[in-house]
C-alpha cells in the first residue's frame, strides 16, 4: 500500500487579489497558519486595515491526518461566502492555511448565487497568486542511548539520510529525528534491533 505522505501548503501570505462584481469589490488574501491562533491574527490585521469594509469573509484548514476547518460568512447569507471559500481550499487540496475575502458593497445586491460566484472566485484568484508548496509529511521520534553506543546510531542516521532536530549528548544521549511517514517502519525497526537503544515517538 502506498503511504500518502506529502500535502500542499503555503509558506508565505499570497499577493493580494482584487475581483469585482457591480460595484462590489472583493480583496482576497491567503495566509500560512498552524492553528486557529494564526487564524485570528490575521482577521484582526485585516480588519484593522479594511477598517471601512462591510465583511471579512474567510475559511481555513489545518493538518494533515485529520484536517480541522472553519468556516465563517460574516453577516452574508449563509453558505454564500464561507463555503465557497473552504471549496477552493478542497479544490487546491492545500492545508495549514486561510483564506480571506474582504467585501466593499458596491450599492447593489449581487444575490445568493452572485455572492458565491464572487467569494469562490476571489479564493481562486488568491490561491492562484500564492506560492503553493509540496512538504513532507514528518513524524519525530526521541532516540536515547548511552554514549557508548552513539557510532551504532548514528551509522543508521547516516545510512538513511536522517534529518536531525536536536541533539543532547552527554552520558546519556537523546537525539531527535524527523522521519518521512512511509520510512517510518524501516527506520524504527532499524534503531530497535539495536541493544540498549530505545526509540519513541514524540508527540506534537
Amino acid at each position: 500500500m502506498d503511504i500518502k505522505d506529502t500535502y500542499k501548503t503555503i509558506d508565505k501570505p499570497g499577493t493580494e487579489t482584487l475581483f469585482k462584481d457591480k460595484n462590489s469589490k472583493f480583496y482576497g488574501y491567503t495566509f500560512p497558519i498552524s492553528d486557529e491562533e494564526d487564524a485570528k491574527d490575521f482577521i484582526n490585521q485585516l480588519k484593522k486595515k479594511h477598517h471601512s469594509a462591510r465583511h471579512w469573509c474567510y475559511a481555513w484548514q489545518t493538518g494533515t491526518e485529520q484536517p480541522r476547518y472553519r468556516i465563517n460568512d460574516d453577516g452574508e447569507p449563509s453558505n454564500s461566502a464561507g463555503q465557497p471559500i473552504y471549496g477552493q481550499i478542497l479544490s487546491f487540496d492545500v492545508t495549514n492555511i486561510l483564506i480571506v475575502v474582504v467585501r466593499y458593497f458596491g450599492g447593489v445586491k449581487l444575490g445568493v448565487g452572485g455572492l458565491i460566484n464572487a467569494y469562490r472566485t476571489s479564493a481562486q484568484l488568491a490561491l492562484e497568486s500564492s506560492t503553493i508548496l509540496e512538504k513532507t509529511i514528518d513524524i519525530h521520534f526521541v532516540i536515547t542511548f548511552e554514549y557508548k553506543d552513539m557510532n551504532k546510531v548514528m551509522r543508521i542516521i547516516k545510512e538513511n539520510n536522517i534529518k536531525i532536530t536536536s541533539q543532547k549528548l552527554e552520558l546519556n544521549c537523546n537525539i531527535y529525528i524527523s522521519v518521512r511517514k512511509k520510512n517510518v517502519h524501516k527506520i524504527k525497526d532499524a534503531f530497535s534491533s539495536l541493544y540498549e537503544i530505545e526509540i519513541k515517538k514524540v508527540e506534537n
